[in-house]
């Protein structure tokens, strides 16, 4: 049977009796029987290759002069005599056939700017070919963000074909298909079902007028084809007299029968039109598997696979944060009826759901809200267990006004505030993980729930939490130093004497390192504000603040001074815990002189590292180890102090592009260096090549030797330096000769540019200073380094300092 016997066989099984529906179904397996076979005899490609019906035609609402659109999707390149053996036949027979050609990593990025594609890719269905892949493309495709952008596409295809027809569906010759009410709208309001909610389409009686009226319009349009022998969609006059007659619509004469035949049509398509525009106010837009959004908030689109699937609730919360919207009290309800069923461990069961967790505490507008949501259904409570135990917990005092529950939450209401102060909201920018110290904050007071000193309590309570997200070092410190400190902070702010150095001296040991002072400073602030309304005045924030501005002056400009000694407890400590392969002599002489600070910066799996790195060093040689670390790459190098090694190592890292966000120079009174880097790999040169790492130690190892010049790697990356803008950032250098007792310290900020501490430590070098001790930091474009120097084993004269300050003005002038 040919294509013209196929297409009046559609129109003979109307007018006998069969469905439109039925008959168009028909047809449809006629062209995918001519497709199947077409691919069969084309030959197998290279890679697999799947064709695909999409739109009307993967419904299976092909019309008999519809075009066939399909997709020919391959798993790999295209292959062109496999297209000319399956497409040229189709046109020869006559069909008109709309195709698209895709690989398969094409779909990989969505296609946001084709939302007729998109659309299209909705109706898939297999044809012939390989199934697999099919799959694939349906797995890719089925995501909740690729449905949000269909979801939009569709809203604003459905508007402009509307504004073509007036926004009316009453017209004398209407589109069946295009026209409001028509096919489309049908289409759509399906789809819009299918990717929010499918419930929304499986009323009773909105999906019997749906099939009714889609039944009605596809035989409608199955006729007008057949009438025109083309693919015309319009209604028109005389071809209403003929659609009446043959559909046996009733009356005296043809004017009665086609007012019976309109009637019918408005009738159907009215109902079509109030079905889509129900669906558009109330579907919920998809933000999450099994989540969509409407007016009352993120609600769960299953409640069923939802209360059998307790581990994405706090997908839901996510999403509400992430979209700026409420919880829905549909699922606030459904948890609050079923959380009590479920054990902690059943909402977090992977790394990756612990890892949302924390996720989810980075600090943000909204969050306060969010989580007063979640313990107000009880989840809060169930994924941090003593958080249960303050719920409405009241302690009288003179001071706080609201339950401890409260109390706490408002706390990181406070953190969402910080844009009002901005020089503290600069901090929390500064802070490595933000999370960390929202979690400080839900703990900091659930010891609260007893007697006794409640800061140790709550840390002893939080372990149990730390256990459960599987928080390791120095994350886990970093929290239970927060608990158990979260009150020192404001003591020594507000009732000691922050004037005397001895004062300030003994909190910076207490907090031990920048990143500690700045999660504790921030932690304070937020905890004395939530106390009540009026607890936090302007001078209480002020003295805070220059508590913090001196610690974090005596931390980065006395360091230095403080070394570790043999004796001391803290390297008794490392010692006496040493793993089997390390004895105690050799940890104890890598450790003594180095400054305490080391101890304070790296935890002590890596101090052991570093232990083993240091073996049997010899004058000539350096140890090296490139290793990832949270989003970024560090590298260590132990070596015996040579000139110009810290440039060198710079000018090293610059030479193949990297940035060098942070880092740690340490030297020892027996000449032995220490260097921690920490970096970015912007161009991935490191990823993307094997033995990336091995190059780029080698090229350390050959410039640290002699064998060749961090000046020459440098050479062309450069130039590429000087076509960057000009920065605005006012280079600052300031050379302290009385900060230190062993040290003359050295503060400089400059625009961050490649090859900047190279540059920098050359300089320092080339005037026989010294370089002891490096801090090195960066705030978005602004380099602050703190540079701890000597020279012939003393600090710098004041000619030295003033030749110095001199130098590196002009060198960094020069530069920005």
């Amino acid at each position: 049977m040919g294509n013209d016997e196929a297409r009046r066989r559609v129109g003979r099984e109307i007018l006998e009796g069969r469905t439109g529906v039925a008959a168009l179904d028909r047809y449809t397996e006629y062209v995918d029987a001519e497709l199947r076979r077409l691919h069969g005899g084309a030959g197998a490609p290279p890679g697999g290759v799947a064709l695909i019906a999409l739109g009307g035609y993967g419904r299976r609402h092909l019309c008999p002069y519809s075009d066939i659109d399909v997709l020919v999707l391959f798993d790999g390149e295209p292959d062109e005599p496999y297209l000319r053996r399956v497409l040229h036949p189709l046109w020869d027979a006559g069909f008109v056939v709309g195709h698209q050609i895709r690989e398969a990593g094409d779909l990989v990025q969505l296609e946001a700017d084709n939302p007729e594609f998109l659309l299209a890719l909705c109706d898939a269905r297999l044809v012939a070919g390989d199934a697999a892949l099919f799959a694939r493309m349906r797995e890719s495709f089925a995501v909740p963000s690729t449905y949000a952008c269909v979801l939009e596409s569709l809203q604003a295809l459905i508007d402009a074909r509307y504004a073509q027809f007036g926004g009316t569906l009453y017209q004398l010759e209407p589109d069946v298909k295009d026209a409001p009410g028509g096919l489309r709208d049908i289409a759509a309001a399906r789809t819009i079902a299918a990717i929010t909610d499918p419930a929304l389409l499986q009323r009773g009686e909105e999906a019997v007028r749906l099939a009714e009226a889609e039944e009605l319009l596809l035989t409608m349009r199955a006729l007008l084809h057949l009438e025109r022998r083309r693919n015309d969609n319009v209604l028109a006059h005389e071809l209403q007299e003929r659609l009446a007659e043959r559909l046996n619509y009733p009356g005296k004469g043809p004017r009665q029968r086609v007012e019976a035949l309109m009637a019918d049509y408005f009738s159907r398509a009215r109902a079509v039109a109030r079905i889509l525009d129900r669906l558009r106010r109330t579907a919920p837009a998809a933000v999450g598997l099994n989540l969509g959004r409407t007016r009352d908030g993120v609600r769960f689109i299953d409640r069923d696979r939802a209360i059998a699937e307790p581990e994405t609730w706090l997908a839901a919360f996510q999403a509400a944060l992430d979209g700026d919207a409420a919880v829905s009290d549909q699922a606030l309800d459904l948890i609050r009826q079923h959380a009590p069923r479920f054990r902690g461990a059943d909402f977090l069961p992977s790394a990756g759901h612990r890892a949302a967790l924390l996720r989810f505490l980075e600090p943000r507008p909204g969050l306060y809200a969010r989580l007063s949501e979640m313990h107000d259904c009880g989840l809060l409570g169930r994924l941090i267990p003593p958080f249960r135990a303050i719920a409405s917990r009241v302690v009288r005092d003179f001071y706080h006004k609201y339950t401890v529950d409260e109390h706490t939450l408002q706390t990181v209401r406070n953190l969402e505030r910080l844009s009002q102060r901005p020089r503290f909201a600069s901090l929390l920018g500064e802070v490595d993980a933000p999370e960390l110290l929202v979690l400080a904050l839900l703990l900091h007071d659930v010891g609260k729930s007893g007697d006794g000193d409640h800061a140790q309590r709550s840390a002893a309570m939080a372990e149990e939490v730390l256990d459960m997200l599987q928080l390791v070092e120095p994350a886990r410190e970093a929290v239970l130093f927060l608990i158990q400190h979260h009150l020192r902070m404001s003591q020594v702010a507000f009732r000691r004497d922050t004037e005397d150095p001895e004062v300030v001296r003994e909190f910076a040991a207490l907090v031990g390192t920048e990143q500690r002072l700045r999660l504790l400073c921030l932690m304070t602030l937020a905890d004395v504000e939530a106390v009540s309304p009026d607890t936090l005045t302007k001078w209480k924030e002020e003295l805070l603040w220059r508590l913090y501005v001196d610690t974090y002056n005596h931390l980065t400009t006395q360091y230095g001074d403080e070394l570790i000694e043999r004796s001391q407890s803290a390297a008794r400590e490392y010692v006496a815990k040493r793993p089997p392969d390390l004895d105690a002599a050799e940890v104890a002489a890598f450790l003594e002189g180095l400054p305490r600070r080391y101890l304070q910066v790296v935890d002590r799996r890596t101090v052991y590292h570093h232990v083993r790195l240091a073996r049997d060093i010899r004058p000539d040689e350096v140890h090296l180890r490139i290793e990832p670390v949270e989003g970024a790459w560090e590298l260590t190098v132990v070596t015996l102090d040579k000139p110009m090694l810290f440039a060198n190592i710079c000018g090293v890292l610059s030479s193949f592009g990297m940035d060098i966000l942070r880092g740690h120079a340490m030297t020892n009174p027996n000449g032995l260096v220490l260097d921690i880097f920490q970096f970015v790999d912007a161009e991935r040169f490191l990823a993307l090549n094997r033995g990336a790492a091995d190059a780029v130690m080698h090229a350390i190892e050959e410039v640290v030797a002699g064998r060749s010049t961090a000046a020459d790697r440098l050479r062309g990356r450069e130039a590429g330096l000087r076509r960057r803008p000009v920065s605005r950032i006012t280079p600052i250098v300031r050379v302290d000769g009385e900060a230190s007792r062993k040290y003359t310290v050295v503060d400089i900020i400059a625009p961050d540019e490649l090859g900047l501490l190279y540059r920098i430590s050359r300089a320092i070098s080339e005037l026989g200073c010294q370089i002891d001790l490096v801090l090195i930091g960066t705030e978005g474009d602004k380099a602050i380094d703190v540079f701890h120097l000597t020279k012939s084993g003393a600090k710098l004269s004041a000619d030295d300092q003033q030749a110095l300050t001199a130098h590196l003005q002009q060198l960094l002038e020069a530069q920005a």
